[in-house]
C-alpha cells in the first residue's frame, strides 16, 4: 500500500514534479475517492487500498508521456470518478479538461471533486457517448481526447472523432494484447495511426506485471 510520500518521490524520480500545493490537492481527492465510494461505485472495491498507484499513477502515464502541449484543450471520455482526467489536470493544470460521462449521480461527484481541486481547469458534461459527436458546439474542439479502459478503440473513434482538432490524438489507457483490437480499429479506419507504448514507471512493477499499455492514436494528414 503506497502512501502520499512515496507516491509523490516516484513521481519525481520519473520526471512528474509536483508541487506541495498539487499533492496536498491529490491527498484530498484520495480521501474524498475512499468516503464517497462507500455510498457511489466510482472505483472497485478491491482498488480501495491501491488509488495512488492504480489510479492517481495509472492516469499521470500520460502526463509522464509528454505529448501534451501546454494549454491543450482534452476531453476525457467516460470518466467515471474522474480518471485519468483530474489526475492529468492537477498535474496539469496549463490543460483544459472537459470530463464527460453518462452516468448522473458519478458525475455529481466528479464535478465536485474537480471543483474542490480549486482550479479553474475542469469542466464536467454530463451526455453519452454516442451523442457526443451530434454536439455542433464541440466539434473539433479537442486537441486530445482521453480514456481509460473504456470502450474498443474504434467505438471510441466512431463516437468522437469530429470533436478532435484535425492534428488531434487519442490517449488511451489500456491493457493486455491489444492486437485484436488495433487491427479492428486500423481496418475501420484507414489512415489511423497507432503508437504502443508499453507503461514503466521506475520504482513500480505493477503496470509491467498487469501488462498495462498507453495507446496515442492519430491519422495521417490525407485521412
Amino acid at each position: 500500500m503506497m502512501d502520499p510520500l512515496e507516491f509523490w518521490t516516484i513521481c519525481n524520480a520519473n520526471g512528474i514534479l509536483l508541487s506541495r500545493e498539487q499533492m496536498e490537492i491529490f491527498e484530498r481527492f484520495h480521501d474524498e475517492l475512499l468516503y464517497w465510494n462507500e455510498k457511489v461505485n466510482l472505483i472497485s472495491r478491491k482498488d480501495m487500498d491501491n488509488i495512488w498507484i492504480r489510479h492517481f499513477m495509472h492516469s499521470l502515464s500520460i502526463v509522464k508521456a509528454n505529448l501534451i502541449d501546454p494549454k491543450s484543450h482534452c476531453m476525457d471520455v467516460g470518466c467515471g470518478g474522474g480518471f485519468p482526467g483530474i489526475p492529468v489536470g492537477i498535474a496539469r493544470p496549463d490543460v483544459h479538461i472537459t470530463l464527460v460521462d453518462s452516468i448522473a449521480k458519478k458525475m455529481k461527484l466528479t464535478s465536485m471533486f474537480a471543483d474542490h481541486t480549486g482550479q479553474r481547469n475542469f469542466k464536467a458534461v454530463v451526455t453519452r457517448m454516442e451523442d457526443l459527436a451530434t454536439q455542433k458546439e464541440l466539434r473539433g474542439s479537442f486537441d486530445h481526447i482521453l480514456a481509460r479502459a473504456v470502450a474498443p478503440i474504434s467505438s471510441l473513434i466512431q463516437w468522437t472523432k469530429p470533436l478532435l482538432k484535425s492534428n488531434g490524438s487519442y490517449m488511451l489507457l489500456k491493457g493486455g494484447d491489444l492486437t485484436d483490437e488495433i487491427n479492428v480499429a486500423k481496418q475501420s479506419f484507414p489512415g489511423l495511426i497507432i503508437n504502443e507504448i508499453p507503461i514503466k514507471w521506475l520504482g513500480v512493477q505493477w503496470f509491467e506485471t498487469e501488462e498495462k499499455k498507453l495507446l496515442i492514436c492519430s491519422f495521417d494528414s490525407h485521412s
